[in-house]
C-alpha cells in the first residue's frame, strides 16, 4: 500500500470524513499489504504526468504504479488514460 494512501487517508480522518474501529496501520498489516514508500523516482514520474487526473495522491499512486508495475484498484475512470493495470472495484 502507497504511503500516498495512509496520507490520504490521516487528513480524512483528521477532517472526520472518515473512521475506523481498528487502527489504520493495524488493518493495512493484518490485510497482508507492503508498505511501498514515496521515492524521489516516483516524484519525479508524477511531474511528467499529464494532468488527466487532478487529485495529488491518485497521481502519486499512477506514478508508483508505472515505476514499480503495480495495479491500482480502484472505481474512478480517470485512471483510465494513463498507462496503468487496474483492478475495478
Amino acid at each position: 500500500m502507497s504511503l500516498a494512501s495512509a496520507w490520504e487517508t490521516a487528513i480524512k480522518v483528521s477532517l472526520g470524513k472518515l473512521r475506523f474501529e481498528i487502527p489504520f496501520a493495524f488493518g493495512v498489516q493484518i490485510s497482508g499489504f507492503q508498505p511501498l514508500p514515496i521515492s524521489f523516482e516516483h516524484a519525479e514520474r508524477l511531474a511528467t504526468l499529464p494532468p488527466h487526473h487532478g487529485d495529488p495522491f491518485d497521481r502519486m499512486l499512477i506514478a508508483q504504479a508505472q515505476i514499480e508495475g503495480l495495479s491500482i484498484v480502484t472505481h474512478d475512470d480517470r485512471f483510465e488514460p494513463y498507462a496503468v493495470e487496474m483492478t475495478w472495484v
